[in-house]
């Protein structure tokens, strides 16, 4: 996310954000939202699916997987908009 650039006359050390670093950062939320939704697939094997646990655990799987799928998606759009100058 932040690297370090030289800095022609100075010997001090300088960084600067990379190019899409925001876009990065949300990016790397997905495993966050893969660990979530694998946390509810643990718990619906622990109390049954067709408990009320288990079919609220089901549904947080289901969104958590849906969630997963379209942050990718959105920041491929958002990335391919911002480098032709449309965000």
């Amino acid at each position: 996310m932040i690297e370090r650039v030289p800095a022609p006359g100075s010997r001090r050390d300088h960084y600067r954000f990379r190019k899409h670093a925001w876009a990065t950062l949300m990016g790397n939320r997905n495993t966050l939202l893969a660990s979530r939704r694998d946390a509810a697939a643990g718990g619906i094997k622990i109390a049954g699916r067709e408990s009320v646990v288990g079919m609220r655990l089901d549904e947080m799987q289901d969104l958590y997987g849906f969630m997963q799928r379209e942050m990718a998606a959105l920041i491929d759009r958002w990335r391919e908009q911002y480098d032709a100058g449309q965000a």
